[in-house]
């Protein structure tokens, strides 16, 4: 399960630098297209709608990396047991959260699907943006389920 996991975070975070080089090129072509009179109608939204991917596509595997911010100060000092339990609580606290966040969004998104609700400028429907963000959550909280097994397997003395 967990190289499954950790297979689905990678290429979630493929997706999340195609999304951040589309901002890019979208953004500097903006910029051209204005400077020749000709700004891109629309590239503020969809740069929006890639910046929202970014965050939500990289977000399991910068978890699974450890690459957020964390208290290292006071975890460094206390011993692996106490650790392993430390992230055995958040971990379960992790997956509870996201697993919730991931579930009401896919509602959400399918009552956005279900009222029409597009974007401003191009009219694009925005439920496909919340099902992906959805998705990327509910693999986060997988990605929290494994820590939380790799802890219990550290408490049972079967090392990480």
């Amino acid at each position: 399960m967990e190289r499954w996991v950790d297979a689905v975070a990678d290429g979630l975070k493929s997706l999340s630098a195609l999304c951040l080089a589309a901002m890019m090129l979208l953004t500097c072509a903006d910029v051209v297209g204005r400077a020749l009179g000709r700004p891109i109608l629309g590239a503020v939204e969809i740069t929006g709608f890639f910046a929202t991917l970014v965050l939500a596509f990289s977000m399991p595997y910068a978890h699974r990396v450890r690459a957020h911010v964390g208290v290292e100060l006071l975890v460094m000092r206390l011993s692996p047991r106490a650790r392993a339990v430390l992230e055995g609580c958040t971990g379960t606290l992790g997956t509870a959260l996201f697993s919730v966040i991931a579930w009401r969004t896919w509602i959400y998104a399918g009552q956005m699907r279900a009222s029409g609700e597009v974007s401003m400028t191009l009219q694009l429907p925005i439920h496909w943006i919340l099902y992906l963000v959805s998705v990327s959550f509910g693999v986060l909280a997988a990605v929290q389920a494994t820590d939380v097994a790799r802890s219990a397997r550290t408490l049972a003395g079967g090392g990480p």
